[in-house]
């Protein structure tokens, strides 16, 4: 596996080392490929990501991603957006499942449910005009993007429970009237069972009662924003991964921000971090490894290794430390 390892920028310089030094202790025949993209390449060079960036990002078959500062300059070129629309990675995956010993708002672990997110156009179509009296953005919805995250979602509810919420707005916005005939018509050809919510409703419900959901397949801004709410049900952001999914390439990346607030401490959490990496295994084909990893964080929060923005006291590095000790001591056995 050619693996591409970008850090980014703030934290992401402290959560994706951590990462790879997870991956280094399986073993693996991986070829790392360090590329350097972000606000601080910006900074220095007035562009965060060239074309010879991406093609090397083409030549490998997977991304580490750590996370990028975006400022409010309209010249600045959104790295994520570039990214997922060059290689085209289609379907954003989050997983939203509780950790050992940390509770989220509700104090319940008895929820496990993933957002398949469309990834390519919606409000983050990057159609934009910015002026100093109006600025708009364009809000694209395709068959053709709407139907593929629908097979995506169902192949992901044929291995769980069969069934998918279909997440839309169509009630106010009727472009989304397309997305939701299209994952109706899909999900019905699928054999799959499913229903829809208005994404407000959606919001509401999920934080009520997030165990009655398996499933959810919505667009780009509403997975956005419905995956980071999750994050209060498992208790922080710096616990979430995700994985980017095109036909050809992958891209993994934790859910959190740059943090430069917290960046340099060495306090950052690199459970998401970790985790994207497990995704990243399983995706690859190496189940045992990624079972082990996932294994491996849960031993170190049951052991009570917890970062600051889980009310304890343990770095970044010792939290790596503790999961990379019980990997090693689990492939002794």
């Amino acid at each position: 596996m050619k693996l591409a390892v970008i850090e980014g920028d703030g934290i992401g310089k402290e959560v994706i080392p951590a990462a790879v030094e997870v991956l280094d202790a399986l073993g693996l025949d991986v070829e790392k490929v360090p590329v350097e993209l972000g606000y601080g390449k910006w900074e220095k060079t007035g562009q965060a990501i060239t074309d010879d960036d991406l093609e090397v990002l083409k030549e490998c078959d997977c991304i580490l991603f750590g996370a990028v500062t975006t400022p409010p300059d309209p010249n600045y070129k959104s790295v994520l957006l570039t990214i997922r629309k060059e290689l085209d990675m289609y379907a954003n995956i989050r997983p939203i499942r509780p950790l050992p010993t940390v509770r989220g708002i509700l104090d319940r672990s008895n929820f496990n449910f993933v957002i398949v997110r469309e990834n390519t156009e919606g409000l983050y179509s990057g159609i934009e005009e910015i002026g100093q009296d109006i600025s708009w953005t364009k809000r694209v919805i395709t068959r053709k993007g709407s139907e593929r995250i629908a097979r995506y979602a169902c192949k992901l509810a044929k291995e769980r429970k069969n069934r998918i919420v279909i997440v839309h707005k169509s009630n106010v916005m009727k472009s989304d009237k397309l997305f939701l005939d299209v994952c109706r018509e899909t999900a019905a050809l699928h054999g799959v069972d499913y229903s829809d919510e208005l994404v407000d409703t959606m919001a509401y419900k999920l934080i009520r009662s997030p165990e009655k959901y398996d499933v959810i397949v919505t667009t780009n801004l509403f997975g956005d924003i419905l995956s980071d709410m999750s994050a209060a049900l498992v208790g922080s952001l710096g616990l979430l991964p995700s994985a980017n999914i095109g036909t050809n390439h992958a891209f993994f990346e934790p859910v959190h921000g740059s943090a430069p607030d917290i960046a340099g401490k060495g306090i950052a959490n690199p459970i998401a971090a970790i985790l994207s990496l497990k995704m990243m295994l399983e995706w690859h084909g190496n189940m045992s490894e990624a079972a082990l990893v996932e294994e491996a964080v849960d031993a170190a929060l049951t052991e009570g290794i917890i970062t600051p923005d889980l009310g304890g006291a343990y770095t970044t590095k010792e939290m790596t430390c503790a999961v990379v000790d019980h990997i090693k001591k689990e492939m002794r056995k």
